[in-house]
């Protein structure tokens, strides 16, 4: 992924008005970030828990989807699979993320929800530069190329049901 200002990803978002793209907390490390590692930018609002956003590069375009999460705990054995990068996590190491639609269907309060890490570092998971906490990955015959297609597919659909 190319590196991103704040100004990129402000301007991104598809499911929030403009007032609130302008108030959303954005990650002060842009400058830091090993842009080469990721597929798409995904972090979590520290001053809203059950928030949290994802941007990415979509037929050479940037779209920002702002999403929520319940903030209820999981126990410690339940384990749960992500639906982008197949990453296995213990207890709340996955959640339940929805996101408003675009548009009108957004605005009438429909939503699309998609498991997926809580972290959002699917892009490190998949190229083993982050390893989850006492969960997994599958050891698997696909090569990183392989599996990094198959998660951007996999984000590509959740995508398509918000109507971006």
């Amino acid at each position: 992924m190319r590196s991103l200002t704040e100004q990129d990803i402000r301007n991104s978002f598809v499911n929030c008005s403009k007032g609130e793209a302008k108030r959303l907390a954005i990650p002060r490390d842009l400058g830091e970030r090993a842009w080469e590692d990721l597929d798409f930018l995904g972090w979590r609002d520290p001053g809203a828990p059950d928030r949290s956003y994802l941007v990415v590069e979509r037929a050479d375009r940037l779209v920002g989807v702002a999403m929520r999460f319940p903030s209820s705990q999981r126990g410690f054995l339940h384990r749960s699979m992500c639906s982008l990068c197949l990453t296995t996590h213990p207890g709340s190491g996955v959640s339940l993320m929805t996101a408003r639609k675009a548009g009108a269907a957004g605005r009438e309060g429909n939503s699309v929800g998609v498991y997926i890490c809580t972290d959002l570092a699917c892009s490190l998971y998949v190229r083993g530069k982050k390893v989850p906490e006492a969960g997994g990955r599958f050891q698997e015959s696909l090569t990183a190329e392989e599996q990094i297609a198959r998660m951007m597919a996999n984000l590509s659909a959740f995508l398509d049901k918000l109507g971006t």
